[in-house]
């Protein structure tokens, strides 16, 4: 079989680019091994699909060249993909921070980019796994599987990075990058919850299911949202945010009361109300598990008039400052991203296509561009897809 355009995987960005280019007029053929197309696309968002941000911009994405993402990003904005799905019209809302959600479920997005590739004519082959793969010397590029041989013109990878290998996902991508000779940059989890030391869980993992919104910051990065306890350590998205800033051995530091100067607080109850007892201010702010694990019952029934001005500074860097030092994170078993991947210096930042070899595309997650959590990726995958399929 001969068509113009073959895309392995049938991700989010896969998918997009089929759209695009078969609207060009190209013939496609889409590849993808699992039993299903969009099998993240399903998952995310709780099952509603978080499809996009609002504030979607070049600034929320992680790369070891910060430049690459811009050009495709500037030329495919959250509002073209609204615009996708108002034209399917699938209810939408808008949840916190510019994040975008189905109001029912992420099989809608998936049916949308489906009927997309039906209306223009795409092939969309699932339980198909590439069995082999070369370039001949006339150009094109022979596609193998179980089944059939499949020669094409442009050949697009969309394989998707390591991250929940529950799904299906592979190193495939890297390992046709570096057959070509493409240079694939370390890989790690990104967007992932963290493991705590045995004697920290032992402490903290009875508040298991608590959270609380806090500001999460290390030496490279800041972010305000909820944090939660878990059987294994912590997470939330405070925590999955950071996880990509964070690096073996470090420490992370969190604030638990971000609205409020508790060390002046403290102070000033001490001035107005000297009998109040600590526990007493305390209660209304946080969880009372949390407080009965940060503090021993004895701190809590303290009087203020009794608490000098080094304890109750103390007493506010406990909650304020709160340094924990993680052991791990929980790895791509539950990472919604996979950091690293082919370098970007190897391709056009155009057209997505590898700079060493004429008609091999890789877009999506595979490669070195990682978005924030809350719907930046997706906007990644729709806007890498989007300029590959004006090319190929």
């Amino acid at each position: 079989m001969m068509v113009d355009v073959v895309i392995i995987g049938a991700g989010a960005s896969g998918l997009m680019c089929a759209i695009e280019a078969a609207k060009r007029g190209r013939s496609v053929c889409v590849l993808e091994h699992a039993n299903r197309v969009g099998k993240k696309i399903l998952m995310s968002g709780g099952g509603r699909c978080n499809f996009t941000n609002y504030q979607a911009t070049s600034a929320h994405f992680e790369s070891s060249n910060p430049h690459f993402c811009k050009s495709a990003l500037a030329r495919y904005l959250p509002s073209d993909f609204i615009a996708l799905v108002e034209s399917h019209s699938i209810p939408y809302h808008e949840k916190t921070l510019g994040q975008l959600f189905c109001d029912r479920k992420s099989q809608e997005v998936v049916d949308m980019l489906l009927a997309e590739c039906e209306q223009y004519g795409v092939s969309v082959l699932t339980s198909t796994p590439v069995k082999s793969y070369d370039k001949k010397s006339s150009g094109e590029f022979v596609i193998k599987t179980a089944l059939q041989e499949i020669r094409c013109e442009s050949l697009v990878v969309a394989t998707g990075g390591l991250s929940i290998p529950t799904l299906g996902a592979t190193g495939f991508g890297y390992e046709i990058a570096e057959h070509f000779g493409l240079s694939v940059l370390p890989r790690r989890a990104g967007l992932v919850p963290f493991c705590l030391s045995e004697k920290d869980k032992a402490k903290y993992g009875v508040l298991s299911g608590v959270s609380f919104d806090a500001i999460v910051w290390n030496d490279r990065k800041q972010f305000r949202e909820a944090v939660l306890f878990t059987h294994r350590g912590i997470s939330g998205p405070a925590i999955l945010q950071i996880s990509s800033y964070w690096q073996p051995g470090e420490s992370v530091m969190i604030d638990c009361l971000p609205d409020v100067d508790l060390q002046a607080l403290l102070l000033s109850k001490k001035q107005t109300g000297p009998k109040l007892r600590l526990k007493t201010i305390l209660e209304p702010l946080l969880p009372k598990r949390m407080l009965a694990v940060f503090f021993d019952e004895d701190a809590l029934n303290t009087r203020l008039a009794d608490c000098s001005h080094e304890r109750i500074e103390l007493i506010s860097a406990c909650l304020k400052q709160w340094s924990i030092k993680p052991v791990a994170t929980e790895g791509y078993r539950t990472a919604e991203v996979t950091i690293g991947g082919v370098d970007p210096d190897e391709l056009s930042s155009k057209t997505f296509e590898a700079k060493k070899v004429p008609g091999l595309y890789f877009i999506g997650e595979v490669i070195d561009v990682n978005g924030w959590l809350g719907g930046y990726n997706f906007q990644w995958a729709w806007a890498s897809g989007f300029a590959a399929g004006q090319v190929v």
